[in-house]
């Protein structure tokens, strides 16, 4: 039997409340063919969350001695806590030629793009900051420094959208939903991806 093409890899990053987590959840659920890597972090699980479904929640400890093995794609100190991609759950997914999705900030994008320059980088941009700062203030789970913060550094992860290969603006779920498909079909048809169908087409022939 045949080995499965090896997957792409698509790095989607935005600012806190831009709506990214529900964006990436509406793709996975109407899109079999896609996987998102499933992060570790250090910290918490919030309320309704599970190991190993939404993160691998492990010890400080741990995570350091992961990072001491280098086992991470990237890593990551946001607000106190780490997070990290695991080197092996995305090249598990990759290998069984699923595309993966590292839903990741700008931080982890960077060292991706350093480790993995043919990697796929889609930045997803709120409408306004305005409409941020109420989506941010909609959610009722923190204080009005932390939202103040949150704002700030949101400010600064927007600039760094013009490092990233694609744009998309989440105004509307569904049309945002559908632009970053055509990215990833666009991405699936590129001469490099489809080099080995052709290879065969041709030896067929």
């Amino acid at each position: 039997m045949q080995a499965p093409k090896k997957g792409n890899i698509f790095i989607i990053s935005a600012a806190s409340g831009t709506g990214k987590t529900t964006l990436v959840s509406h793709l996975l659920k109407n899109n079999a063919d896609l996987r998102v890597s499933i992060s570790h972090t250090t910290r918490p699980p919030r309320e309704g969350e599970q190991n190993g479904v939404h993160y691998h929640f492990v010890p400080k400890a741990e995570f350091e001695s992961l990072i001491a093995q280098q086992a991470f794609l990237e890593h990551a100190n946001v607000f106190g806590n780490y997070y990290g991609t695991s080197i092996a759950g995305v090249n598990d997914l990759s290998a069984q030629g699923y595309d993966v999705i590292l839903e990741i900030d700008v931080q982890g994008a960077e060292q991706v793009r350093q480790a993995l320059p043919e990697a796929c980088s889609i930045f997803i941009l709120p409408p306004s900051l305005d409409i941020l700062a109420g989506r941010l203030k909609g959610r009722g789970t923190d204080s009005e420094e932390v939202i103040h913060t949150r704002l700030a550094e949101a400010r600064r992860e927007i600039e760094q959208a013009a490092h990233f290969d694609y744009i998309v603006v989440n105004d509307d779920l569904d049309k945002a939903e559908a632009d970053l498909l055509h990215i990833i079909n666009a991405r699936r048809l590129q001469k490099a991806a489809q080099q080995a169908f052709l290879a065969k087409l041709l030896e067929n022939s």
